[in-house]
C-alpha cells in the first residue's frame, strides 16, 4: 500500500475492523517513512451475475425485479410475502450455483412457473402470459387446458 503523503510502500497496520455494513475491512496504517497515518479499505470484489434475455442482451440479475414481477403476478392472490422471498431465494441460489456467471433467462422464468403452478395457479397464469408473450387468445386457451388437465 502506498502512503498517500509521501509515496513510500512500507506502511504498519495499527489497527484493524469491519466497517459498520460489515462488507468491508477498515485498516488504519502508519507509514514508516513519514510517520503520517491513513486508511484504507479492504472489499471483495464483487462480479454480477448475468442474465441472457432472449434477443442475446445480457443485463446484470436483479432480485428486486423479480421480486416486483412476482408481487404482481400474485396481487390479490393469497399468497404470501414468506413464499415469494423463498421463491426469489431459491431462484437467487440457482443463479449463484451457475457454473458460469450467465444464465438464461430462459431457465429462469420457468423455474418461476413451475414453482408458481405449486403456489397458486392463477398467479401462474398472469407470469405465464406476461413471460410467454401470448400472440392471441387461442395459445391462452391452449395453456389453460393443460393447466386443467395436470388438475385431474
Amino acid at each position: 500500500m502506498k502512503c498517500p503523503f509521501c509515496g513510500d510502500a512500507k506502511d504498519k497496520v495499527v489497527d484493524s475492523r469491519e466497517s459498520g455494513s460489515g462488507d468491508a475491512i477498515r485498516r488504519r496504517r502508519e507509514c514508516l517513512s513519514c510517520g503520517r497515518r491513513f486508511t484504507s479499505y479492504e472489499r471483495i470484489e464483487e462480479i454480477p451475475y448475468l442474465v441472457i434475455k432472449k434477443d442475446g442482451r445480457r443485463e446484470a440479475f436483479d432480485r428486486g425485479k423479480l421480486t416486483a414481477g412476482l408481487h404482481r403476478a400474485c396481487e390479490k392472490r393469497p399468497v404470501s410475502a414468506k413464499a415469494l422471498s423463498n421463491l426469489v431465494d431459491e431462484v437467487e441460489q440457482m443463479v449463484q450455483d451457475s457454473p458460469d456467471r450467465e444464465i438464461d433467462a430462459s431457465v429462469i422464468g420457468e423455474r418461476v412457473m413451475e414453482r408458481l403452478k405449486e403456489l397458486d395457479k392463477v398467479a401462474y397464469v398472469r407470469f405465464a402470459s406476461v413471460y410467454r408473450q401470448f400472440e392471441d387468445v387461442q395459445e391462452f386457451m391452449t395453456e389453460l387446458r393443460d393447466l386443467l388437465e395436470t388438475r385431474k
